[in-house]
């Protein structure tokens, strides 16, 4: 019986495993698998040596990093010791996996990697460390394939786990009648991100630029979409300056919004690249302290933030980060996009071919083949 190991480090990782392995017990129903992993895993009667929250509740302290390395050492112990796995599967968080990695190459344990640390964006030397321990990197944009195999790492391009797992368009009249939205008239839709951190830093600008713009098209309505880890009250208290936007505030309709908006103000993010499968629109925004931007510039390995624009290799959707991140810029910005339908029809045309360059037969399926090929 073949042995597979799975390590995740939060939730959306933890849902992709679940995906893979559902994959894994149609072509091979005798494998034995276990993780570090969280509820989805566990639905799939995948035995957990440790749930993933013990990790991802961890922070950036000096107690947490020796937590960190203590979980890593007692896990690396059990694979070597106990359960002796054929293989184990690595899924995103970069920082405790590769560092476990460097004791699991020692141990001879064969290691794949889905959905890797994002080398190319950011601390590239860490490209170092993924060719001395890891056997095989499945690759979830093709970029990264061809960035892997310029080093002579063995890389494969799955397939974005997105494509599978994002609904399908919503009915624009239907959710349009239901929320009260007028049908003649463009909808604006906000998301200032899922931290408080975001809150803090871009919510009252990109209300700012909210401002601005119905200043100078009337013909324009506005939702912002509250994320489920943002209490009332932190977007309540903003939102008292301005009453006279009459914003609709919607939690849980991400989706939703990113389909049938007209355009989107956006932190940069996934939401980027869920947005561009969905051809809408958008301006992307950041800013946060200057320390902080300062080590950003530092690390950074690319000049692009949005992945749309990452993968297409050009500037297709307004980046308007730190020094740029104003509300008058972001306006400027929505303004051209819903009066100028030459631009917008162009933006759209190039968002399409983002879900060209990453439609393949499904990432989850086809990981599922190669580690069951491998294993």
């Amino acid at each position: 019986m073949k042995k597979l190991f799975i390590i995740t480090g939060e939730y959306s990782a933890d849902k992709h495993a679940s995906n893979i392995v559902k994959e894994l017990k149609h072509l091979n129903p005798d494998i034995q698998i276990e993780a570090v992993g969280g509820e989805n895993l566990e639905s799939e009667g995948v035995k957990l040596f440790c749930n993933h929250a013990k990790m991802s509740a961890m922070g950036f302290n000096f107690k947490i990093i020796k937590n960190h390395i203590e979980l890593g050492k007692k896990l690396a112990a059990y694979l070597k010791n106990e359960y002796k796995p054929d293989l184990v599967l690595m899924i995103d968080y970069g920082g405790f996996n590769l560092n476990l990695s460097k004791i699991l190459k020692k141990y001879g344990i064969k290691i794949f990697y889905y959905i890797p640390p994002q080398i190319w964006a950011s601390r590239k030397w860490r490209i170092k460390t993924v060719k001395k321990n890891i056997n095989k990197v499945l690759t979830i944009f093709p970029f990264e394939k061809e960035m892997y195999e310029k080093e002579n790492i063995d890389a494969e391009f799955v397939g974005h786990p997105l494509l599978a797992e994002i609904p399908e368009k919503t009915d624009k009249n239907i959710f349009f009648e239901e929320y009260g939205f007028g049908k003649n008239k463009k909808l604006i839709s906000i998301f200032p991100g899922s931290r408080v951190f975001e809150i803090n830093n871009l919510l009252k600008l990109f209300l700012d630029a909210a401002r601005i713009i119905k200043l100078k098209n009337s013909n324009v309505q506005f939702a912002l979409c509250q994320a489920p880890s943002i209490k009332d009250d932190l977007i309540n208290k903003t939102l008292e300056k301005y009453k006279d936007l009459n914003i609709t505030v919607l939690k849980n309709k991400n989706y939703e919004l990113l389909s049938v908006s007209d355009a989107l103000i956006l932190a940069s993010g996934t939401v980027a690249l869920e947005a561009a499968l969905y051809s809408t629109p958008m301006v992307i925004s950041y800013r946060g302290p200057l320390f902080l931007y300062i080590i950003y510039r530092l690390v950074r390995c690319i000049k692009r933030v949005s992945l749309p624009n990452i993968i297409l290799n050009q500037d297709i959707i307004p980046e308007r980060i730190q020094f740029q991140a104003k509300s008058d810029i972001i306006a400027s910005d929505i303004l051209k996009i819903i009066n100028n339908e030459q631009y917008r029809e162009e933006m759209i045309s190039s968002l399409n071919n983002v879900k060209e360059k990453l439609t393949t037969t499904g990432a989850a399926k086809n990981a599922a083949k190669i580690i069951n090929n491998n294993i």
